[in-house]
């Protein structure tokens, strides 16, 4: 990407939860399924309710210490003296039936009450549910968050991406959550530098934030000694946008255990408000919206629409993120195959945007299996920059046929894994990749070969067979030429569907 020239990309290891914590988790986790809660996302709601509960504590906490060394008043003390029984250090020490009966009926409403404040931990309260059902569930909850150790704040990220994980695994609510090593996969290409302003206008859970947040900790050690850098890491870095207040909740404080005290992740249908407020603001969107299918012309921001005339949510978001991004920023979106090579006008006028008055950086195409369980549709990632005056004289494609998982609905851990060879050959984008031959499963095409083929994107479209004969080819091999027979048939399908609209 032009906007990121001089970006390295670097490995770092995400951390796992193992051994006594997480039977803990596990065993928690058991417990609110054998309780009557079998939805995987109100047990995380349950569960974020706490963390912010557990919060309010801690930040009187530290105001009270601030307050014995100044030797002045406690200043804005979120617990007035005849609360104090509210607290989290109070109500843990009670016996779990009068513990429930505090929480439920003082507890939660005392929170919610909060939500006018303006602080992270409270904006998203108002509406906060009580729904454990059992004075047990509610002490063994407590129990366990308590013994996390307070000083070691990567264990409290990775006990939230662990409960996160649940959404991938318990088969409900999977489209809430991008396969952390997908993710991962974009904030590395994009590497992103201390001085980025980030968005997700789709944050949900805040997966890519949070991998942006590691990534720059990691990269960049001095945010944390660097008093500017460190208050543009806290307050100013990371921004998010969603409509749904579980969402928001999980989101905020998903960030907050990852370390980020003052993420900005707040209430937004994206694409039904003026995103005039919000022109030019971001240096880096990374996403994965969702993709519903069609708006009505009423619901759907005027503003969007001057962009690209349509109904279609895929191609409106694409257009959100070009208004929402500075000159030179840079964005890594996840589409669905379709936006590659659907023959409808709205669709060619957006690809015809990327490539001739932006500069369209490259198109990665998944293995159709990566969302599953959920779903089987085939994606793609987008990477652009945005220029408002061109700047595309080739675009770089690669075909990722294994992302480490099978890619059925079990995806068990497999050897094969594409997605190291991804960032290496990206790196190397602009040297040894531009020699080589269409036939690998990487290479560059030129954007008056785009421009020829009606901008078509699909990598298909480019690739060029070496040996067609079967028995001579390895098994992904095979595996990628059906996918290409499968996506051209879909191809096909859509511009029919297209032409008979």
């Amino acid at each position: 990407m032009s906007g990121s020239q001089g970006r390295s990309v670097s490995y770092y290891a995400v951390p796992v939860i193992t051994g006594e914590l997480r039977n803990k988790i596990d065993g928690v986790w058991n417990a609110f399924w054998s309780g009557g809660i079998s939805n995987p996302l109100e047990v995380i709601e349950q569960i974020t309710n706490l963390l912010f509960i557990q919060r309010l504590d801690h930040e009187q906490r530290l105001k009270e210490r601030t307050a014995r060394v100044t030797k002045e008043p406690v200043k804005d003390p979120i617990f007035a003296p005849d609360e104090q029984g509210l607290r989290w250090t109070e109500f843990k020490m009670l016996d779990p039936e009068t513990m429930y009966q505090r929480v439920a009926d003082e507890v939660y409403p005392f929170v919610r009450r909060l939500g006018g404040d303006g602080s992270t931990y409270s904006e998203f309260m108002g509406d906060a549910r009580f729904t454990i059902q059992s004075p047990a569930l509610l002490d063994k909850v407590v129990g366990l968050l308590d013994a996390i150790p307070r000083d070691k704040p990567d264990t409290n990220g990775d006990l939230y991406e662990y409960l996160l994980s649940k959404l991938s695994t318990s088969g409900v609510n999977g489209q809430f959550r991008t396969p952390r090593h997908i993710i991962d996969l974009m904030v590395r290409m994009t590497a992103p530098q201390v001085g980025d302003t980030i968005c997700d206008p789709a944050c949900g859970t805040a997966g890519f934030l949070v991998s942006a947040a590691e990534y720059v900790r990691d990269k960049y050690p001095s945010v944390g000694t660097d008093a500017g850098q460190r208050q543009h890491f806290h307050h100013r870095m990371f921004h998010g946008f969603d409509f749904d207040s579980t969402m928001l909740r999980i989101g905020s404080m998903n960030m907050l255990q990852h370390g980020v005290a003052a993420p900005d992740i707040r209430y937004r249908d994206s694409l039904s408000e003026g995103a005039s407020e919000e022109t030019g603001r971001y240096t880096l969107i990374l996403a994965n919206p969702p993709f519903a299918g069609s708006l009505d012309y009423e619901s759907t921001a005027k503003d969007l629409q001057q962009v690209v005339k349509t109904k279609k949510t895929e191609l409106l978001f694409l257009a959100l993120f070009l208004r929402l991004l500075e000159p030179g920023g840079q964005a890594a979106v996840i589409v669905p195959d379709g936006v590659l090579f659907t023959a409808s006008k709205a669709h060619k006028e957006i690809r015809r945007i990327l490539v001739e008055d932006q500069k369209l950086d490259a198109v990665v195409k998944l293995p159709a299996g990566v969302f599953r369980p959920y779903a089987g549709v085939s994606t793609a990632i987008l990477f652009f920059t945005k220029t408002d005056n061109g700047g595309t004289d080739d675009v770089w494609f690669y075909d990722v046929r294994a992302d480490g998982f099978s890619l059925d609905d079990k995806r068990n851990p497999i050897e094969s894994d594409d997605l190291p060879d991804v960032l290496d050959r990206w790196s190397e984008r602009n040297g040894l990749e531009r020699e080589r031959d269409r036939t690998e499963q990487s290479f560059v095409v030129a954007k008056s070969s785009i421009a020829e083929q009606d901008y078509d994107l699909s990598l298909s479209r480019y690739r060029e067979v070496k040996d067609s004969n079967i028995n001579h080819r390895p098994p992904l091999q095979i595996i990628a030429d059906l996918e290409t027979l499968e996506e051209e048939s879909a191809k096909a399908l859509a511009e029919l569907r297209a032409l008979l609209s």
